[in-house]
């Protein structure tokens, strides 16, 4: 067979490949063929991809890759976009990119701990500039980092230098205004917020193209931004207008995680903006997979308490699980980004940066696991129960409402909530419980009292079986761990414990190594 008739027949089987795939992605035939077709694509695009010129498979990815694997971006090289030193696949494929781990918490405040950042320092007109030039440093230090994996310091240094000189003018300005006082101060800050936000975003991406371009890889910026521009487009209306026109077939693709747009990235999405401009851009595209590049994989508990050795791989699941991570603040995705790739039936898959031979995780729309089992067992230790008594309750209509209207006041969505004829207790995040929600119901129940726990959540696409429940609780049971409240919808996606958090991560050992290790029959 000659070269051109062997590369016509090569599309063809592609074409019937990816038919069948898409066609079992909802099945479970599917989970038990995910890692063979990995392998198949894999070895195909290994020893096939260099008789494509270019074009080495028909499949559209879009990748976002985050802030800790963009921290050790020679993996990212290595493992990601190189196989054994060799070019896989440039063309077709799409990255989304973070800020380097811990550079937005410095830029906005410390997601975690909410240790202010620069936004803050700004906010009380405090050696903002200052502390701008710390940061300025640090990226130097950053940019030093990658010198070894071709990164032209010289440019590197002087983008960098030059967006942080235009960002102090620009916030010089905005000073002025606030001062002035013929602006409504929380639109300058909203502003700032955003201005700084993108620094991050920036910086990543354009050490990214220079990189990839010095290890004569084909990559293209595309700078999502809008810092020097003053278009008024919308989010949707700045990717669709960045990606009209771009040629995939030649190049790699490099995007901003932040996009600017006239709605305001952060106002809408605060700390999740990558993952949504990562989803939007999917869409835009109509990727065939969108993927995350993460640090460790979507694993059945935290690998930093229960050690990597006993976090198994989740391998496949659906968007609904997904959005129960999402509630207690275990994102594998934000959950305004999921709907949309959800509502347009493209899959996530959910892959560690650092196995890149594993498939990893493929997050679905219809699927459900073949025989019941734990998925995931997840949790939250930053949490207050807020219980609520009132003799009066009993019978009541409408009592709930006039509750709900008080948070909705204070702009609280809880996580968990449980009722008895007299009392409703409910599970928030310790940031949102101030003294003001507590004066408000107070003025209207007998009785409100606090109380710091933890919540733990048992998550599978199909845990709907008898047992489940009362096997779960004879865990904690057996590991002398009390039940503080118990929370569980028809629908048995989810089901949550609410314990002291003293025992948080003795319960997330115990429950994660009987029920998914283990993976004891119910």
């Amino acid at each position: 067979m000659n070269a051109c008739l062997f590369i016509q027949f090569y599309k063809k089987s592609q074409v019937i490949k990816y038919r069948l795939i898409n066609s079992i992605k909802s099945t479970c035939l599917f989970y038990r063929l995910n890692f063979f077709i990995i392998l198949v694509i894999q070895v195909e695009q290994k020893f096939f991809g260099h008789l494509i010129k270019g074009k080495n498979t028909l499949m559209l990815t879009v990748e976002k890759i985050g802030g800790t694997s963009m921290s050790k971006f020679g993996n990212v090289l290595q493992n990601i976009i190189l196989t054994d030193g060799k070019k896989v696949r440039i063309t077709n494929r799409i990255l989304v990119v973070s800020a380097y781990g811990g550079v937005t918490d410095l830029l906005l405040e410390n997601k975690k701990t909410g240790a202010p950042g620069i936004y803050a320092r700004f906010t009380d007109q405090v050696d903002y500039e200052k502390s701008l030039d710390g940061l300025l440093d640090n990226l130097f230090q950053i940019n030093d980092s990658f010198l070894k994996i071709g990164l032209d310091l010289k440019e590197a240094d002087a983008f960098i230098k030059d967006r942080i000189t235009q960002t102090k003018n620009v916030l010089a300005s905005m000073s002025e205004v606030l001062a002035s006082g013929y602006v409504a101060k929380s639109n300058i800050l909203l502003a700032t917020r955003e201005i700084l936000a993108s620094i991050g975003e920036a910086h990543s991406s354009f050490n990214s193209v220079n990189i990839l371009n010095n290890n004569d890889i084909p990559a293209k910026l595309i700078d999502l931004s809008g810092f020097h521009d003053s278009e008024f487009l919308t989010i949707d209306e700045r990717i669709h207008k960045a990606f009209k026109d771009v040629d995939l077939s030649k190049q790699m693709i490099v995007a901003t995680g932040y996009t600017k747009g006239t709605e305001g990235i952060m106002r809408e999405f605060d700390r999740g903006y990558s993952e949504v401009t990562f989803s939007k851009v999917a869409v835009e595209v109509k990727a065939d997979e969108a993927i995350i590049q993460k640090e460790y994989h979507l694993s059945s508990a935290d690998p930093n308490i229960v050690g990597v050795e006993n976090a198994v791989p989740v391998g496949h699941t659906n968007y609904d699980v997904a959005d129960q991570l999402a509630d207690i603040g275990m994102e594998a995705i934000h959950p305004k980004a999921s709907k949309p790739l959800e509502q347009l039936g493209i899959n996530l898959r959910i892959k560690n940066t650092f196995e890149p031979d594993h498939p990893g995780t493929l997050i679905s729309k219809n699927y459900m696991g073949p025989e019941s089992r734990v998925e995931i067992i997840a949790g939250a230790e930053d949490v207050s129960v807020i219980e609520i008594h009132d003799s009066s309750m009993v019978g009541e209509v409408g009592f709930d409402l006039h509750m709900m209207e008080v948070f909705h006041k204070h702009r609280i969505s809880y996580i968990l909530k449980t009722t008895n004829a007299n009392s409703i207790s409910l599970v928030i995040w310790d940031r949102l419980l101030s003294e003001a929600l507590l004066t408000d119901l107070k003025s209207k129940y007998q009785e409100v009292q606090t109380k710091p726990v933890a919540v733990i959540s048992i998550i599978g696409s199909n845990i709907a079986k008898p047992g489940v429940l009362a096997h779960a609780a004879r865990v904690l049971a057996e590991n002398q761990i009390n039940v503080e409240c118990v929370s569980q919808s028809m629908r048995q996606v989810n089901m949550q414990f609410v314990i002291t958090r003293d025992h948080f991560k003795d319960a997330i050992k115990a429950l994660n190594m009987e029920l998914c290790v283990n993976n004891s029959n119910f």
